[in-house]
């Protein structure tokens, strides 16, 4: 079932910079064969992120939802740990990704509270080590069907993404947004993990990288690629997107995304999650 864990209280900075409070210390984790959400969209709040799930339209032939995620968060420490999956065949390599992550949730959270840089770096070792152990391909070989996976963790104001398949993460900030700069990993087909596994190959395929987050209000967003392959393809292009969250709250900004594609008709299941960090520090700029 969807788990939710919640800690002591602490505060949080909304889209206008107010402080509000939250718990911290937040656990999330849901898998579609649980609640599928065909022909009805939910957002739920988790501290500051918003997380969007549509199992798509019965009228178009969508019948269940094998996307998953996995969100571990702690606002006192700065930082935010997601998985975001799409499984196709059946939800059990998304299933076990999040269960696997889940038993190791403790390590994960050891890792975050070091530096910056030793973080990511323990999180990089960790979880290339994770996916290429025996235990683990094992695992997979006695699965149904294979999973797209996308990991991004945020601390201070940097975020290191690591990502098998076709699921996008967009970063939004105006200074990016004057140079039309919104996606930050690029999609690659033919990467799963799972029963086929990119991780059995010679070589595993995967891309891996860190952004700097620029001062002010920063939107991070994590989604499955149903947003992006809807009919009509009415957010193919990333700027689309983030004009949906002008003017309205990041839980409505949500929700707008999952009601157009609704009213498109669209089939395959959309995992959205979204949420704002406010960078107080200076981020690079050339020199003069």
């Amino acid at each position: 079932m969807t788990g939710f864990t919640q800690f002591q209280s602490s505060r949080r900075i909304d889209t206008q910079g107010q402080v509000k409070y939250m718990n911290i210390k937040q656990d999330f984790n849901w898998v579609g064969n649980e609640e599928s959400f065909v022909d009805q969209p939910s957002t739920v709040e988790l501290g500051t992120i918003c997380i969007g799930r549509y199992g798509g339209n019965s009228s178009a032939g969508q019948y269940k939802n094998e996307d998953g995620c996995f969100i571990l968060t702690d606002p006192e420490q700065d930082w935010e740990f997601v998985i975001l999956l799409d499984a196709h065949t059946s939800a059990e390599s998304a299933e076990l990704i999040v269960e696997t992550f889940r038993q190791q949730k403790d390590k994960i959270r050891d890792f975050l509270s070091l530096s910056i840089n030793e973080a990511f770096r323990s999180l990089e070792h960790f979880t290339l080590n994770l996916f290429q152990s025996e235990d683990f391909l094992e695992a997979c070989q006695r699965i149904n069907g294979e999973t797209a996976c996308l990991i991004v963790s945020r601390k201070g104001k940097y975020c290191w993404w690591f990502s098998v398949g076709d699921c996008l993460f967009y970063l939004h900030h105006p200074e990016l947004a004057s140079l039309g700069q919104y996606q930050v990993n690029q999609r690659h087909f033919f990467e799963w993990i799972g029963q086929v596994n990119t991780f059995n190959q010679a070589v595993p395929c995967f891309s891996i990288g860190t952004k700097e987050l620029r001062k002010g209000v920063n939107q991070l967003i994590m989604t499955t690629d149903g947003l992006v392959e809807c009919p009509g393809e009415p957010y193919i292009d990333p700027k689309a997107i983030f004009n949906e969250f002008s003017h309205s709250s990041n839980k409505n900004g949500v929700r707008k995304l999952l009601k157009r594609i609704q009213d498109n008709n669209v089939r395959d299941s959309t995992t959205i999650v979204s949420w704002m960090v406010v960078n107080d520090e200076e981020a690079t700029i050339p020199s003069e």
